[in-house]
């Protein structure tokens, strides 16, 4: 993982535009009391409002501002517009009220957001708990008030005008902030009466499994992927959530309840006696706490099937199942060194690749064909850094002289990279300006990354060109050529890392420079002759289960322990 500021470092950077606020208006107070003139004060009081300004910046929009780090400067400034008031021509008394009462909202901030942040879900669409959970309120929105408040006292200190003004705000400002703590109270009274309501209605309810899912957030494609294979089980179910984002993102996939519970100790009145087991789509951290509860089955899912190190982890030991694809995820942790049973393994297949369309003619009869690259992300770690998008642009360049059209789907995670965001935008932009000059039906942006699943990226393609990935995995269902690119390891040793490397073309870009890409294009797009590895390869990787009902064995599976 790349390195972050932490420590002493990290709060100094936090702080400093804080302090140079601070400073700011301290300047600005002392001037206000010795200086000859009220515009004495003006230069420092803009720079801390400035600064100030851009400590918030984009933290209105989201409904969060770090309130209490501020505060200090923001009184500061009140006291500066109170002492220019005083010191300039007589303090108007409409001017020291409306400071005063703006004083009060301020310093009412902290213990607005105190009560602010207990507010959270509890569960939605359960019936018996309330359907919807209660909104956290905005208090963005009364920081924001208490700001113009302070504002509006600077004004009338600088200028002069009479304080009325001052005061109608922050009378506006307290009145704000006395609203939103109201508001606040009340819905923590809501979820505790949720969460006393949770176990009867829970147990009412009868869910017979229960997926449980922790991840960061925009990471919804982890149980999307399996959410509508869950509900062709027929049996109720819900999903339990372990922090407020991803309960928001779980609310736009599905109509099942969903509940949210954040600590160890609160998940035993989610465990009713209806419930025979518990999914699981990543290996997150806090699936152990589930884990303890031994009258559930714990069935491991994943998110995906590849070659990638996290796909061995050793911690998939804990569950009593992990449902694979094929032959191949299970034959990968003996090869790396993690001993399991065999009875700890139930291959399944990928039943989201059940409507992935079969090629049914070879690729050099297509005469400008269609690619797909998808490259994947850095990764958490360094040895888990599989992703090609530093050396994408070339290949797209090569695949556009030889008259390639190209759908463009990069992982949704390399948006967390600011290199690989940039990467994805060089991209687009060589795409769009190819397809201006071309007419070439390139796909890229919004069109393939959120209107087009997956799937309809396979389908709309010829040819695959990703990484170490379990795209590559899930393309091998429809037998059409894929390339992958070595970043991790030199072409001649990377089937050696990566055994599904033996169907695809390997594209050598270990050292960050693409090398031999010429040949490989001549074969991926040409003669194919590892058509016939990828057919045998397929059942090893995807399961030997017939194309007829292909999602249905997951379905039988799992239906064995409901």
């Amino acid at each position: 993982m790349k390195p972050g500021r932490s420590g002493v470092g990290g709060w100094l950077a936090g702080r400093l535009p804080v302090l140079a606020a601070e400073v700011a208006a301290v300047v600005a107070l002392l001037l206000a009391a010795v200086g000859n003139s009220r515009l004495w004060a003006l230069p420092p009081a803009l720079v801390a409002v400035g600064v100030l300004a851009w400590r918030w910046r984009g933290g209105l929009r989201a409904g969060q501002v770090a309130a209490e780090a501020t505060v200090v400067g923001r009184l500061l400034l009140l006291a500066t517009a109170y002492l220019l008031g005083a010191v300039h021509g007589g303090l108007d008394p409409f001017l020291a009220v409306g400071v005063g009462l703006a004083a009060v909202a301020i310093l009412g901030e902290a213990p607005v957001m105190a009560v602010s942040r207990a507010v959270h879900p509890v569960s939605a669409n359960l019936p018996g708990s309330g359907l919807r959970p209660a909104l956290r309120p905005n208090t963005a929105r009364a920081l924001l008030v208490n700001t113009v408040a302070v504002f509006a006292a600077l004004v009338c200190g600088f200028t002069g005008l009479i304080g009325v003004v001052a005061l109608a705000v922050s009378v506006a400002a307290l009145g704000l902030i006395g609203f939103t703590g109201w508001q606040a109270m009340t819905r923590v009274r809501a979820r505790h009466n949720s969460e006393a309501r949770l176990n009867a209605a829970l147990t009412a309810y009868e869910p017979v499994f229960l997926l449980h899912w922790e991840a960061p957030a925009a990471t919804g494609y982890q149980v999307a992927m399996w959410l509508p294979y869950l509900e062709r089980l027929g049996k109720k179910y819900f999903v339990l959530v372990r922090n407020e984002a991803n309960f928001n993102e779980v609310l736009r996939l599905t109509t099942a309840p969903v509940v949210l519970r954040a600590g160890l100790t609160e998940l035993d009145e989610v465990i009713v006696p209806s419930l025979k087991a518990a999914f699981y789509v990543n290996t997150a951290t806090k699936n152990c706490h589930l884990i303890r509860y031994t009258n559930l089955k714990h069935i491991q899912l994943n998110h995906g099937d590849s070659d990638k190190v996290p796909s061995h982890n050793p911690v998939f030991r804990m569950y009593d199942k992990n449902f694979v694809a094929g032959q191949a995820a299970i034959d990968r942790f003996a090869a790396n060194g993690v001993q399991m049973p065999a009875e700890m393994f139930t291959i399944v297949g990928r039943p989201q690749v059940e409507n992935v369309a079969i090629s049914t003619q070879p690729i050099d009869s297509i005469a400008n064909p269609r690619v797909l690259y998808a490259p994947t992300w850095a990764g958490f770690y360094a040895d888990s850094n599989y992703s090609s998008l530093p050396v994408g642009y070339d290949i797209i360049k090569a695949l556009l002289a030889r008259g390639c059209s190209v759908v463009f789907r990069p992982h949704p995670y390399s948006q967390r990279s600011a290199a690989l965001t940039a990467e994805c935008a060089r991209i687009r932009t060589l795409l769009a300006e190819d397809r201006k000059a071309t007419g070439r039906p390139h796909v890229f942006g919004a069109e393939a990354e959120v209107k087009m699943s997956v799937v309809d990226c396979f389908n709309a393609s010829d040819v695959l060109v990703s990484d170490v990935s379990s795209v590559v995995a899930d393309y091998l269902y429809s037998e059409k050529p894929f390339a992958m690119v070595a970043v991790s390891a030199p072409a001649e040793r990377f089937t050696d890392a990566f055994p599904l490397a033996k169907a695809a073309y390997v594209i050598d870009a270990h050292g960050g420079r693409v090398q031999g890409l010429d040949q490989v294009l001549d074969d991926l797009l040409g003669s194919d002759p590892l058509a016939s590895t990828r057919h045998d390869l397929k059942k090893y990787y995807l399961g030997d289960i017939p194309a007829e009902g292909y999602a249905q064995h997951f379905l039988d599976e799992a239906g064995r322990y409901l």
